[in-house]
């Protein structure tokens, strides 16, 4: 088979990672004809439930990494997270999509505010800070719009975690320490309007899809709700779509890619502002599953084995509601809800902030 050449049905994708998104890309997997092999280190990995075949260990196994290389096909990833080293090792045996440089850009927010910043896309003011001296040099710079700022962790920050507040002096004093000292940047807090992402995949042949638009509306910094359509005009979507289309290019993306966005304003005129990417199927794409005829999870499968993309046109509007911890109680009455579709995860434990689920409510299509 040419290097190039479209994976055929029976054909070993392999999934780095193994978490609910590996779970959802391994049934999509299995639907085109597909296996999977998980590769995650020990611990509770609903991915595996429905995997052909499975390795449990460390990232830096490269032993393990290199009898997972031969046994797959072509390999992508469900996080971001994964040390870098082990993405380059593994792409020197296998195709890797997406590539090393979007996994490298997306575990680091200065990175991914530099990227945005160069190819001229709006971001809030920005200051890295390495160190606690300088913070007050950054607040100097980003606070004197008046706006308060946050002090984000560059690495391993998610669902609001690493990050702290700054809105006045005796914050400041304790945002370092609360962040753990790590390098960081320092941000400010736009007060936005709403929060959307736009969900672009790209092919192995450099073609473009993207979905409709999503709503994002986050509790306790952990994504709630997405809603389609999203309470934004079309001229609007067309420039959050060009923004996602400009950063799946320059990265030489494989897959599919999310792109979050702040709305600043109303209307066609409003400001989008970048916050930041996330290289995977993501959270607020969940919806597509049911609303869509391609799913985000179908559609990154097709990219990561050169398969023509698939149609992401949407059918039904849509809000999906994520089930965090203790939410899942609810699963009777949400199995039993009219025009509800219940997800599950498969997870042994449910803790507090963890995501144990999704339900995507879906009515007739509005516009």
């Amino acid at each position: 088979m040419a290097p190039d050449a479209p994976l055929p049905p029976g054909s070993v994708i392999g999934i780095l990672g193994g978490g609910q998104l590996g779970r959802m890309l391994a049934m999509a997997a299995a639907e085109m004809g597909f296996r999977v092999h998980v590769f995650a280190p020990p611990g509770d990995n609903p991915a595996t439930d429905v995997a052909h075949a499975s390795t449990l260990a460390a990232w830096d196994d490269f032993a393990a990494l290199d009898a997972f290389a031969a046994a797959v096909d072509a390999i992508t990833y469900e996080f971001e997270n994964i040390p870098v080293a082990t993405a380059e090792f593994l792409a020197s045996r296998k195709p890797l999509r997406p590539g090393v440089r979007a996994l490298a850009v997306a575990q680091d927010r200065l990175n991914e505010k530099t990227l945005a910043q160069d190819l001229g896309i709006a971001v809030p003011l920005f200051r890295p800070v390495d160190a606690a001296a300088e913070l007050a040099e950054a607040r100097t710079f980003v606070g004197h719009t008046g706006r308060p700022a946050i002090l984000k962790t560059r690495r391993l920050g998610y669902d609001g975690k690493g990050q702290a507040v700054i809105r006045s002096d005796a914050d400041a004093a304790a945002a370092w320490p609360a962040i753990g000292g790590v390098p960081a940047i320092l941000e400010e807090m736009i007060p936005f309007t709403r929060e959307i992402s736009v969900l672009v995949a790209r092919g192995a042949d450099g073609t473009v899809r993207v979905f409709d638009v999503p709503e994002n509306r986050h509790r306790h910094g952990i994504l709630d709700t997405s809603t389609v359509p999203a309470a934004v005009t079309p001229g609007l979507a067309r420039r959050a779509e060009a923004i996602g289309r400009r950063i799946a290019e320059e990265l030489g993306y494989v897959g599919l890619l999310a792109v979050e966005l702040f709305v600043e304003g109303e209307g066609d005129d409003a400001k989008l502002l970048f916050n930041e990417i996330a290289p995977r199927v993501h959270n607020s794409g969940h919806w597509t599953t049911d609303a869509c005829l391609v799913s985000q999870f179908e559609q990154h499968i097709r990219a990561v084995a050169g398969w023509p993309l698939g149609d992401p046109r949407r059918h039904s509007d849509v809000v999906m509601t994520n089930l965090i911890g203790a939410d899942i109680d609810a699963w009777p009455a949400l199995a039993a809800e009219p025009g509800a579709r219940l997800h599950l995860y498969g997870k042994a434990e449910s803790r507090p902030g963890r995501k144990m689920g999704h339900v995507n409510r879906i009515r007739p299509r509005s516009g």
